[in-house]
């Protein structure tokens, strides 16, 4: 598991530190990562450069704030300068900016302008560290404005972001890569801030062994593989778990397609399906069991309902049936809608519950939009509803009741898509049905959706539901595989 800091849990970290290491050590040591990343995407931008590093000959811009972190940035540039590298640094405060990294920058050839040229290869955007507020300076705005950059470099976060939540609420810089020091922040993962982030590659500088536990988590492929459940000798389709799914109608019979092909694709090992599309889901899924209602369906170790059920009284008698059921229960669309009208309904149930709203379907909910710190959206309904939230968005969020957080790293906009989530709910219920609690299902569906969504489109190719679906077993087995 991984996980994103504070801005303050990082202060608490690096003064940790810094007791123990001579002064400048962490600086030295985020320019160095720095420095070398830069390297590495300036010979990636020109192959054919004769010289090894790529740096020779290329034009390189900083954008310095007065703080660390444009002594980072001014450091790094320095060593750049120093392999040949043409570098020009843009105070964009008055004339603050770090004075020991900026003597270090012209001793080795750089230069301090306040205007440089109009095209560079690579712009260092050092304005503002994890201490600074959200928005960008006038002049760093008119600079990144008129310059034309061939790859945008953020330094810890991208200048302007909120760091602790990942809203945006003024003007940001928008990096091709972030090279973060230390450990993730929750903008690198959260809200619209990680759209501005890019690429994100992580530089150690030793504040491993003093960051207290992350405000945010984020899984990766051992986690993932961790929480599997693959099935034994001894199992049978009954002991690898049972998934019902209480979805479509006459109206959206392929919601019920899509639904038992997401709950087919998870390790529960039979799917039983209850509502009024069964004709559809016989001829596209054979290896389902049909009924035509959730009390005829018999015992299952996880209900999915609500994905094109509807929101009639025949569709609110099936959700009240699951939410008496003793097993665990998603509760995504039509459903929501339902819960949003009827809260009381949901404040009986004693199982687990795992809500998967979009962000209308959370203002039903909770009354008003999630707000842009998406984070604790997720745990304030989790906490009231006292039950797990999947918040759906371009970088999904879940959260429990008990106000942990985790933000998924494999969204992707071909998610966006109909039918996607009721591939996802689906999915997800059979990762209950198979013994896993609600926060690990949640966290692992997401996941491995969006891994999903990354095998399907490959070649820049159109996604829709149905390839989520298909692709989903490609990417269980990768992920199981390196897991």
């Amino acid at each position: 598991m991984d996980g994103a800091w504070t801005a303050a849990a990082v202060r608490r970290a690096e003064a940790r530190l810094m007791s123990k290491v001579p002064p400048g050590t962490l600086m030295q040591r985020a320019a160095s990562g720095l420095a070398t990343e830069c390297a590495n995407l300036l010979k990636r931008r020109d192959p054919q450069r004769r010289n090894r590093a790529g740096v020779y000959g290329s034009t390189v811009i900083v954008l310095a704030g007065p703080g660390d972190n444009g002594g980072d940035a001014l450091y790094a540039a320095a060593r750049l300068a120093r392999r040949g590298a043409r570098v020009f640094a843009v105070p964009v405060m008055g004339d603050r900016v770090h004075p020991h990294a900026a003597a270090a920058l012209t001793r080795a050839g750089g230069r301090l302008v306040s205007t440089p040229p109009q095209h560079c290869d690579l712009l260092l955007d050092g304005v503002l560290g994890i201490g600074g507020r959200p928005g960008l300076p006038g002049r760093a705005i008119d600079q990144l404005a008129r310059i034309d950059a061939g790859v945008v470099v953020a330094v810890d976060v991208p200048s302007g972001v909120d760091v602790d939540t990942g809203a945006v609420p003024a003007s940001a810089v928008t990096a091709d890569v972030t090279v973060a020091f230390g450990s993730l922040k929750p903008c690198h993962v959260l809200g619209r801030a990680a759209l501005l982030t890019g690429d994100l590659v992580l530089v150690d500088i030793g504040l491993g062994p003093y960051l207290d536990q992350p405000s945010v988590r984020v899984a990766g492929e051992g986690d993932i593989a961790a929480w599997w459940h693959r099935p034994g000798p001894d199992d049978d389709k009954y002991t690898r778990g049972v998934v019902g799914v209480a979805a479509g109608s006459e109206r959206y019979p392929g919601a019920a397609v899509l639904a038992t092909s997401g709950a087919l694709a998870g390790p529960a090992g039979y799917v039983r399906y209850a509502g009024a599309a069964a004709d559809g889901v016989r001829r596209g899924r054979p290896e389902v069991v049909c009924t035509p209602t959730v009390k005829e369906a018999g015992r299952v170790q996880a209900w999915l309902v609500g994905p094109g059920i509807g929101t009639d009284e025949a569709a609110l008698a099936e959700l009240r049936q699951v939410l008496v059921s003793p097993a665990p229960a998603v509760i995504d669309a039509d459903a929501l809608t339902l819960i949003g009208e009827y809260p009381s309904e949901l404040s009986r149930r004693e199982a687990p519950v795992v809500l998967t709203p979009h962000d209308r379907e959370y203002e039903r909910l909770y009354g008003s939009p999630p707000s842009e710190d998406r984070a604790a959206a997720a745990a304030a309904l989790a906490k009231r509803l006292n039950c797990t939230v999947l918040l759906k968005g371009h970088h999904t969020v879940v959260a429990a009741s008990d106000g942990t957080v985790w933000a998924n790293p494999t969204g992707r906009p071909q998610l966006a898509t109909a039918g996607s989530g009721d591939v996802l709910a689906g999915f997800l219920a059979s990762l209950l049905a198979s013994g896993m609690d609600g926060v690990h299902a949640a966290v692992t569906a997401a996941y491995l959706h969006g891994r999903a969504a990354a095998l399907a489109s490959e070649g820049h190719r159109t996604v829709t539901a149905s390839d989520l679906a298909r692709a989903l077993p490609e990417a269980i087995g990768e992920v199981l595989a390196r897991g």
